[in-house]
């Protein structure tokens, strides 16, 4: 059920994005579609290494339309570690709807999002997010998790691009995050996995990135980019190292994300 589930909406997603209606020039707003397909070296999501001397492919598509979008997002491992058949696999596949609404130099935002994961607990979310178009453009979002694991986590982050020449820009990034738990099952641990306090709150991760987006034609682009991620406490350097393939808390890792919008 859920695989067709994820079947019909990636094949509407992309119906949409090929058939979204054209408007005439004096049309104020009209519909807009991206696809994109990245590969990197690794797959890092809110501190977590989620996957392991592997490549990973995420294709995403987006429709979008007076502020009302819809993506699909998936994530395909070359190489899934612990698997030992030593075989590529589609191994999640995130839906968000999200709404967004300017007001001023603020931008206000909030949706949901689908998480169907391989191999354990789907999950669910909520979140809302503001930023303000100013220095370093400031973004605050807050997410609540719903489904098996309840808890909070607050994002903050900033960003700036620099114009080069021929279009090109460079783009900088940064992120911290904090996670609280409202789950017995989510808690405080050692390095080795065992739990030793209450539920887990704690500054968790953060990340910086530097890329280039390219443009290389007018409605394709290239953004070839490199990240690095770590823990911000020792809680969260713990739960991290437990939780890692590599008994590690910082990663660095690189791709490019070739994009096409119309």
């Amino acid at each position: 059920m859920k695989k067709r589930l994820v079947l019909g909406l990636f094949y509407g997603v992309l119906s949409l994005s090929i058939l979204s209606p054209s408007y005439g020039a004096d049309e104020e707003e009209k519909p807009t579609a991206s696809v994109d397909i990245g590969a990197f070296s690794k797959y890092v999501w809110r501190g977590y290494e989620l996957s392991k001397d592997s490549v990973v492919a995420q294709p995403s598509m987006t429709v979008a339309y007076k502020g009302v979008s819809l993506n699909l997002w998936g994530n395909w491992d070359s190489d899934v570690h612990g698997d030992d058949r030593d075989e590529a696999k589609w191994n999640e596949t995130d839906m968000t709807a999200a709404y967004e609404k300017s007001i001023g130099i603020v931008t206000l935002s909030g949706g949901f999002i689908y998480y169907a994961l391989d191999g354990v607990d789907d999950s669910e979310e909520f979140y809302v997010s503001a930023s303000v178009d100013t220095l370093l453009s400031p973004t605050i979002t807050v997410y609540r998790e719903v489904a098996h694991l309840p808890s909070w986590y607050l994002s903050l982050g900033i960003s700036h691009s620099f114009e080069l020449p021929r279009g090109i820009t460079l783009d900088l990034a940064g992120s911290a995050g904090y996670y609280s738990s409202d789950d017995d099952d989510f808690v405080e641990v050692d390095k080795e996995g065992n739990p030793k306090g209450g539920k887990y709150q704690a500054f968790h991760d953060g990340k910086v990135s530097v890329g280039l987006t390219i443009p290389v034609m007018q409605y394709l682009t290239v953004s070839p980019m490199i990240a690095y991620s770590f823990s911000l406490s020792s809680k969260a350097d713990d739960l991290i190292t437990a939780s890692s393939m590599s008994d590690k808390s910082d990663f660095l890792y690189g791709g490019v994300t070739v994009s096409f919008s119309f």
